[in-house]
């Protein structure tokens, strides 16, 4: 037998079968382990929150989710909070791009400001766009008790995300494939659309679905800034948190399960976009 056809028989026989695991004791440990882990911290308590709404039936179910201040509050927050993800798919990358790819002073002081967001207790967040943004702003600009200081609280919060996540990978592309593509006579934004977007998209869609289910979430940035104003600057963990305090758990677990179903969707809806992009390019 020749020594090509002993290295087929060794590769064959080393073939993984199709639709069989190799797990050892070891790794099927580590996975039972952390099944059990993700299981108590996120799908027992999500399970939890499902049946808690599911407990007063449907009319109630509807009834609470249709109530003019719960869908007021349910709609200025997934607006604002989809509003807030486009702007950062947007401006994320761009200031990736200037951290990555320039060279200037006070560079690393901008990395430091980035991650503030992500460090600065919400309340606290919440404290310093109100001295900034409130009655008494020094800039001159008031937003307080307006619609559009939950945009800018959302917009303070979700900025890491997508800088923190496209940054590392454009760290990593190769400058010699941009080079031969422009030396083969591509334009930059040829270069850009068919070389760099294809590697970011998936770290783009990642921050995005981020950025979005911060938002949703959010609580303590806006809670000073808005005002809790029903019918206008009212956000869905506001509603939430007062149906905890009036003893409403089914009316606060039916909200809950509501920004969930969005959150699920959005982030599909995301993970589908980027890898029709990723095919296609």
């Amino acid at each position: 037998m020749t020594t090509a056809a002993v290295a087929s028989t060794r590769s064959a026989g080393n073939r993984r079968p199709g639709g069989r695991t190799n797990l050892t004791r070891g790794s099927a440990l580590g996975l039972g382990v952390a099944m059990l882990w993700f299981s108590l911290l996120v799908l027992i308590p999500l399970c939890a929150v499902v049946v808690t709404a599911a407990e007063g039936g449907w009319d109630t179910f509807w009834t609470t989710i249709t109530n003019g201040q719960t869908a007021a509050a349910i709609r200025l927050t997934v607006t604002a909070a989809a509003v807030v993800t486009v702007v950062n798919v947007v401006v994320g990358p761009m200031i990736a791009w200037v951290l990555v790819r320039d060279r200037f002073w006070g560079k690393g002081a901008l990395e430091l400001l980035i991650d503030i967001p992500f460090a600065l207790p919400t309340i606290v967040a919440g404290l310093v766009l109100l001295s900034l943004y409130g009655h008494d702003s020094p800039l001159g600009i008031d937003v307080a008790n307006m619609p559009s200081s939950v945009y800018l609280a959302y917009l303070f919060v979700t900025l890491p995300f997508v800088v923190r996540m496209v940054q590392p990978v454009l760290e990593q592309l190769e400058l010699d494939v941009e080079e031969a593509a422009a030396s083969l006579g591509a334009s930059r934004f040829t270069t850009f659309r068919r070389i760099i977007l294809p590697s970011l998209t998936p770290a783009i869609a990642a921050g995005a679905a981020l950025s979005f289910a911060r938002g949703v979430s959010e609580y303590g940035s806006l809670v000073l800034l808005s005002g809790n104003l029903p019918f206008k600057t009212e956000v869905t963990s506001v509603r939430i948190l007062s149906s905890v305090e009036n003893n409403n758990l089914a009316g606060a677990a039916a909200v809950a399960t509501v920004l969930l179903v969005i959150s699920l969707l959005v982030i599909v809806l995301l993970d589908v976009l980027q890898r029709r992009v990723a095919v296609r390019d």
